[in-house]
């Protein structure tokens, strides 16, 4: 597909985009900085480059309906559905105003009302969900679609086969959303896929697949609307293999040591956020000073979630046993 222009679209919409890009990446520098000074505990995993993967899809899904799940790496798809940044930090800090009363943490973000489902701190383990969750969509005729999103790392996992071959056989309304990043963990795609170009793959079980550029916010927003529509319409589950970078580490413990400055930077050329902002700037639908008052916004959301996370309460010792089925 041919690159997406700004001005097929309205200022509105585009700023939208772009707020939404920018209040992850400062959100997740924030968390970064939290981790560093021992605020935030146990495992965690950022999203800084990846935002246009989130944004973009969610942007052409409609919530009321429709329902997103995702791995470990979760920040960012829980603020692209509409979580409260609050909400999410406070769950990171591991208080009790947490999505999941401070017992989840950074890999267990979750909103039932946003039709969010997850987070899921085992690889894979969302797959053959949102499969379960195609399936009652369909059985229950509401009209929605599963959007399903997971590392390369996952994709050799035996869940992924077992629900796509499930999926096609099926014909379930789910979307399986490969966030390529080109490391599982600190593997290259190379060293341990027989192909890399996961689209393929999708021939085996007899559905279309597609290879998106994961780095263009515009280009995720056209091809996720498009295959959102053909699946509303067939009820056949794709798949899609959106090429993205991260520009940490796989978690926040990983130095990355494994690649080299010269491709980060490479990459950070391609920043989703600044090639969203070129061309809205090129195009009269920004200016500098806009830009600027935006993402200074945008700062100050992710420092009051801070805030607030410090000023919530620990939760009480007794819940401990709360929310368990043994």
């Amino acid at each position: 597909m041919a690159k997406a222009k700004t001005k097929e679209y309205d200022k509105k919409f585009l700023i939208g985009l772009l707020t939404e890009m920018l209040k992850i990446r400062r959100f997740e520098e924030k968390a970064a900085q939290m981790y560093g000074l021992k605020k935030i505990g146990g495992f965690c995993h950022l999203y800084n480059g990846q935002e246009a993967v989130a944004v973009g899809s969610v942007a052409a899904l409609d919530l009321k309906r429709d329902h997103v799940l995702t791995s470990y790496r979760d920040h960012g798809h829980a603020l692209a559905v509409g979580m409260d940044p609050n909400v999410v930090m406070a769950e990171l800090f591991g208080k009790v105003t947490g999505c999941s009363r401070g017992k989840g943490g950074s890999m267990h973000m979750f909103d039932v009302e946003k039709n969010f489902l997850g987070g899921n701190g085992i690889v894979g383990a969302q797959i053959p969900v949102a499969t379960g969750v195609a399936f009652a969509s369909k059985y229950q005729e509401t009209g929605g679609v599963a959007l399903c999103f997971f590392g390369d790392g996952a994709i050799h996992q035996g869940a992924f086969h077992e629900s796509l071959n499930l999926a096609s056989v099926w014909k379930l309304p789910v979307i399986y959303i490969v966030e390529n990043n080109h490391f599982g963990m600190g593997t290259a795609v190379k060293r341990v896929s027989a192909v890399e170009d996961f689209s393929v793959k999708a021939a085996g079980y007899d559905m279309p697949g597609r290879v998106v550029n994961g780095m263009d916010v515009l280009t995720v927003y056209e091809e996720l609307g498009d295959v959102i529509e053909q699946v509303r319409k067939d009820s056949v589950p794709w798949l899609l293999d959106v090429k993205t970078y991260r520009y940490k580490g796989h978690s926040m413990s990983d130095p990355a040591k494994y690649r080299t400055k010269d491709e980060l930077e490479k990459y950070k050329e391609q920043d989703p956020i600044l090639v969203l902002k070129a061309r809205m700037l090129d195009e009269g639908h920004l200016t500098e000073d806009e830009f600027k008052k935006i993402d200074d916004g945008m700062k100050q959301l992710a420092q009051a979630s801070v805030d607030f996370a410090e000023s919530s309460e620990e939760p009480p010792l007794e819940s401990m046993y709360e929310d368990i089925y043994v």
